[in-house]
């Protein structure tokens, strides 16, 4: 008998209170996050633990996810970077810089928009939109 991972469950449970959002930014991930940590007060900091490594071609390939903790309460936020030299974490979002994760508790959408805004006003932010995660293809790859 072989046992196998059944990842639709996985990715499921993993999204059931996540809201995800799309960037593009065309400046490198640690600069990314250094500017949110500077104008939204926020803490990113890579998380080596969780970075996402997939094997294409027979070739490995590293995204860094990058980690902040909101303070007082049981959000989280993940930063993807969404490309490794010409491979993507999300092939069907190739025009996307960054992945925006939020999960812990459920996000409200005000919440979510808040951010959005904040986030469009920052140098170097082209374009923020929500993504849909009945949309992502391969959602398993942003499961750490």
């Amino acid at each position: 008998m072989k046992l196998t991972i059944d990842n639709s469950l996985l990715a499921e449970a993993f999204f059931s209170d996540a809201r995800l959002l799309g960037v593009v930014a065309p400046v490198k991930d640690y600069r990314f996050c250094w500017l949110l940590n500077r104008h939204l007060g926020c803490d990113f900091r890579v998380n080596s633990d969780i970075e996402i490594r997939l094997a294409k071609k027979g070739r490995q390939y590293f995204f860094p996810v990058y980690e902040h903790v909101e303070p007082g309460n049981f959000l989280t936020h993940y930063i993807y970077n969404n490309q490794f030299e010409g491979e993507y974490l999300l092939p069907e979002f190739r025009h996307l810089d960054f992945v925006w994760l939020i999960k812990g508790e459920e996000v409200q959408t005000e919440l979510l928009e808040n951010l959005a805004q904040s986030i469009k006003n920052i140098p170097g932010v082209q374009l923020i939109m929500e993504l849909e995660k009945e949309k992502i293809k391969n959602k398993i790859h942003l499961v750490f």
